[in-house]
């Protein structure tokens, strides 16, 4: 057997450079590169592995560790899970700062590989800087943190257990039912210890997608619920996207008679103007699309995990006799709240599910209430989004601007906040994978960094991130990473002074104005913030706007510019749009000696009678 001696960091870094995938008859690399921000426990082992191969593999300095690791997760959101990049840290806050973006991409079944560095395996030198110490257990470091929201987690403590700690990670990023980000912790001893490794761990792989088929009897049981169905609907999730699956399912929609309801992660999956397309579903859903979910007898929920937004806390589905077939690659997701499982790849699935329902296809009475709902939905929606000359415009009146500055390839970048729920009402997307939305953990901070991922990802494409103050103040130094990696964005900052969303909550739930907006806090002096100057401090051009009119002329000079842009317009913290959507449950007090409060929780009761949980 041929070997060749490397420190295990060099091993890690060879390693990842041969791995490649195949897009569209093109070998690529699997993994976009590294996120590297230095410290003592990685910068002597995996910083001189990644100077060697630097020109085959780059290295990216990012501003912030958990904004990197957000970076490399909308790459591979963006890349459909085909592609994907690693992060790297030092041993303490810099691996801890990165636990949050792990529960990002856990929760969103993304691909990332993170390397935090780790204490010393030989622990002499212990106490270490930066390390953690458990009085109770001597193999506890910080990176155990990572545990819960790791797919797959090892410590790697001797350099040849490298080797199928690696094989392992590999298997678990590139499956699509296990799919999820993998955590190897090194030890910064162990990083620079040398081992002959084989050659032939270094060799080239190509990793295609496993395409799961269904089983015969889940096949037949799937086909013969929806035959027997007279209002079936269709919600697409993001594993329609992460599997191609856009074409597979409008000829299903369209062959079968379907209507079709997208979550946050699935819109797009469909073009806004498919006759098919009801678009959202849920608690920020449409009224079209909800008007189908409560009266479904069968849903064919397509790559969704039904997390509460979609199923409205699962009292949106409030036909008796509904049933629901979990077409999923997981059979976790696929057999949720009793559902006939078709545990699958989504095109597959759908593929061969049209086969088996051969010249089935749902009652005509379905397309006529698609066609009028949606009608109704879009005539209500264009007053909320219509221009306006109003000093304080809303959420939705921002969103129609910048729709209307867009182009049809423009992909829109969010995460949390009110802004979620508009867009996912409001936006029309046009091409797939142009709304890119991180609503599984809404993750505050997420969106210039994955804005600049997606750019990474797809060059090609405008970016256009809308962010809140209050997600923008809680990060905003990758907008610095896009200045000096020379990907533009266009950052819209809208700012209502606070936390808008939790603030609406609050009100909703019967309390008072609380310690969200600004003006509600326990303060001296309320700070006058000057976004654009501070985005002009870290190297884009900015503006602040008055009105739409003004918003939408910055947005068009945005796209000639030579760098990323923030636009900041002040908005109403108030306004939000009260057509469509569903009921949430978020836990009223039971006991308030406030009237508003005891009001709201027997409206709160009244709704859990509409919850329909374990059928």
């Amino acid at each position: 057997m041929s070997t060749i001696r490397l420190t295990m960091a060099q091993a890690v870094a060879r390693f990842l450079t041969a791995q490649k995938t195949e897009i569209d008859g093109e070998i690529l690399p699997l993994f976009g590169g590294v996120w590297a921000i230095f410290g003592h426990g990685n910068v002597a082992g995996m910083g001189e592995a990644l100077h060697g191969v630097r020109d085959q593999f780059p290295t990216y300095r990012a501003h912030n560790e958990q904004g990197m690791a957000h970076a490399a997760i909308a790459f591979a959101k963006a890349s459909r899970r085909r592609r994907m990049m690693a992060c790297t840290t030092s041993i303490g806050p810099g691996a801890t700062n990165m636990v949050t973006a792990a529960a990002v991409a856990h929760v969103n079944r993304l691909p990332v590989l993170l390397l935090p560095g780790d204490v010393f395996a030989n622990r002499r030198p212990d106490p270490v800087l930066q390390q953690i110490e458990s009085f109770a257990d001597g193999t506890i470091s910080a990176n155990d943190c990572f545990r819960p929201v790791s797919r797959y987690f090892d410590r790697i403590t001797r350099p040849e257990q490298i080797i199928p700690a690696l094989q392992r990670a590999m298997s678990v990023l590139t499956d699509p039912a296990e799919c999820g980000p993998a955590t190897l912790a090194l030890c910064q001893d162990t990083q620079a210890e040398a081992y002959d490794y084989p050659e032939s761990f270094f060799a080239e792989k190509i990793w295609t997608p496993r395409r799961i088929r269904p089983d015969e009897t889940e096949l037949a049981q799937a086909a013969e619920l929806i035959r027997k169905s007279r209002k079936p609907f269709i919600v697409a999730g993001g594993g329609v996207l992460y599997s191609g699956a856009e074409s597979a399912l409008a000829d299903f929609a369209q062959k079968h008679g379907l209507a079709v309801g997208e979550t946050q992660a699935g819109k797009s999956s469909l073009p806004h103007d498919h006759p098919a397309n009801l678009g959202a579903i849920g608690v920020t859903g449409t009224g079209a699309a909800n008007a189908f979910a409560e009266d479904a007898d069968v849903v064919i929920a397509v790559g969704t995990r039904l997390q509460d937004f979609t199923t409205g806390s699962w009292a949106l589905f409030r036909n008796p006799k509904r049933r629901i077939v979990g077409l999923n690659v997981q059979a976790f997701d696929a057999t949720k709240h009793n559902a006939a499982p078709l545990v699958a790849d989504a095109r597959v699935g759908l593929e061969e599910l049209s086969r088996a329902l051969g010249g089935w296809k749902a009652p005509e009475d379905q397309a006529v209430k698609a066609r009028d709902e949606k009608a109704r939905w879009f005539d209500a929606a264009a007053r909320y989004t219509d221009p306006t000359n109003v000093e304080l415009p809303s959420d939705a009146q921002v969103i129609g601007a910048v729709q209307r500055a867009s182009s049809p390839t423009d992909v829109v970048v969010c995460a949390a906040g009110g802004l979620p729920g508009e867009l996912h009402k409001h936006w029309k997307a046009s091409a797939a994978l142009g709304y890119h939305m991180e609503y599984g953990y809404s993750c505050m901070g997420y969106e210039i960094a994955g804005g600049l991922g997606v750019k990474m990802a797809d060059p090609s494409r405008e970016v256009i991130v809308m962010v809140g103050d209050g997600s923008y103040l809680m990060m905003n130094s990758e907008l610095a990473t896009s200045v000096m990696l020379g990907h533009k964005l266009t950052v819209v900052l809208l700012d209502n002074r606070g936390y808008g969303c939790i603030n609406r909550l609050q009100r909703a739930t019967g309390g008072e104005s609380f310690n969200n907006l600004l003006q509600h806090t326990n303060h001296v002096t309320l700070p006058e913030i000057d976004f654009a100057a501070h985005a002009a401090g870290l190297g884009a051009r900015s503006v602040k706007v008055k009105g739409i009119g003004e918003l939408e002329d910055a947005l068009k000079k945005a796209r000639s510019a030579d760098r990323s842009t923030v636009i900041v317009i002040d908005t109403d913290p108030l306004a939000s749009t009260d057509a469509g959507g569903h009921w949430w449950d978020v836990a009223v007090p039971e006991v308030s000696v406030r009237e508003q409060v005891n009001k709201a929780r027997r409206d709160y009761e009244t709704a859990l009678a509409t919850q329909r949980v374990g059928d």
